[in-house]
């Protein structure tokens, strides 16, 4: 895709050669990528319409009566509601019939046709008058200030033909800008146009990098400006401020809804909490849920720990509340029966006594035996023995 910036040396596109900014907002602002381009399409029923980029990536649709042969990235000479304006082609083919379609702009007599290819002069006419943008912003801003009007100004667009300028504003509520038109009709000695826009389509038209270090995409792709609700934080489990939730336009980002479906998906089959779970342990509130592991963690009203349950354990507990049942605690439903102190001893006394017995039985048999061996003298007293045989009669 060519760029709109500069002019063509031995066909080539010489660009801005701005460094990144681009002058006329044509490099990377709103592009369409013609997946059609590469095909060979019939000439003579090519669809007659083209699709127009202006200042700021604003686009619109015009008819190629005179079957010019038009490239993407050309200036071209396009007809205006009082004079000409210069534009560059953005798209053109089969793909422009589906952008009408998707945009609900009717092919009919009321589109506006093309004249020419723009010429050198042609071109650096327009940057003459594009020079003009800045001072003009400038001083209607003072003008508002004086007026107190409640509006902000943000763009301002010169006709090719400098007979005309278009203000771009934005408004909480209706303004009365009858004066100020008067007033910069005859400073500007122009044709004046205040167009309304909104806070997205500002931002789109500023440009400007988001917090994702990427360019907003409001200013490079995003043309189609769907409602964004606090709700799509919600299912995501986002934090609620505002700050970090809301973008440079002042409203909640458009990339909320970016995966709000998949988070849809994966929220099914997770129950909804309503009040705490009871347990004997005491009542447990939801803390945080992890949709994707679908991990739901709890915690007690006076502690600060928190319990991880899947998604079954927490279904059970639901169940045996709607019962009027409430289980042991988070992580079991009834508690092992306890088994009193003297029971778990009584193994342990069982055996001291049995060892104690033996000890004592040992002991009474070695005094028994010690005292067996102290009487054996004894007894034989009773039945002496002569020790050199029996005596007998003493010789005379």
């Amino acid at each position: 895709m060519g760029c709109a910036c500069g002019t063509k040396k031995d066909g080539k596109v010489s660009g801005c050669n701005n460094n990144g900014a681009c002058n006329t907002g044509g490099c990377n602002k709103m592009n369409v990528f013609d997946w059609l381009s590469n095909m060979d399409m019939p000439v003579k029923d090519r669809f007659a319409v083209v699709e127009v980029r202006f200042k700021n990536g604003r686009k619109d649709f015009y008819r190629n009566t005179d079957g010019l042969t038009l490239t993407t990235g050309d200036a071209i000479i396009v007809e205006a509601a009082t004079g000409h304006h210069l534009g560059h082609v953005s798209l053109q083919g089969e793909l422009v019939r589906l952008q009408m379609q998707k945009k609900k702009v009717a092919n009919d007599e009321d589109i506006k046709k093309i004249y020419r290819l723009a010429h050198q002069k042609d071109l650096e006419k327009y940057e003459e008058i594009k020079k003009r943008d800045l001072p003009t912003l400038y001083r209607t801003r003072e003008i508002i200030k004086q007026y107190n009007l409640a509006m902000k100004l943000s763009d301002v667009e010169y006709q090719a033909d400098n007979t005309k300028a278009t203000f771009f504003y934005s408004a909480e509520d209706r303004v009365d800008f009858r004066e100020l038109i008067k007033q910069l009709a005859s400073e500007f000695k122009v044709r004046v146009e205040m167009r309304q826009i909104s806070l997205r389509q500002e931002a789109g038209r500023l440009g400007g990098i988001g917090v994702c270090g990427r360019e907003l995409c409001c200013s490079t792709w995003l043309s189609d400006f769907k409602n964004v609700a606090t709700s799509a934080a919600r299912y995501q489990n986002l934090s609620l401020n505002p700050s970090k939730l809301s973008g440079q336009c002042g409203r909640l980002k458009c990339c909320l809804n970016y995966e709000l479906e998949t988070y849809m998906d994966a929220l099914r089959g997770i129950p909804e909490i309503e009040s705490p779970l009871l347990t004997d342990r005491g009542e447990a509130r939801l803390q945080k849920t992890d949709i994707f592991r679908r991990i739901m963690w709890f915690g007690y009203k006076e502690e600060n720990t928190w319990f991880p349950l899947n998604i079954d354990r927490v279904n059970e507990i639901l169940a045996l509340n709607r019962e009027g049942k409430r289980p042991a605690s988070l992580e079991i439903n009834q508690e092992e029966a306890k088994v009193p102190l003297a029971k778990l001893n009584s193994d342990l006394e069982n055996l001291d006594r049995k060892f104690k017995d033996k000890s004592k039985n040992k002991r009474k048999k070695n005094k028994n035996h010690g005292r067996n061996r102290g009487q054996a003298p004894n007894q034989s007293n009773r039945n002496p023995q002569p020790r050199n045989g029996p005596k007998g009669p003493k010789k005379g």
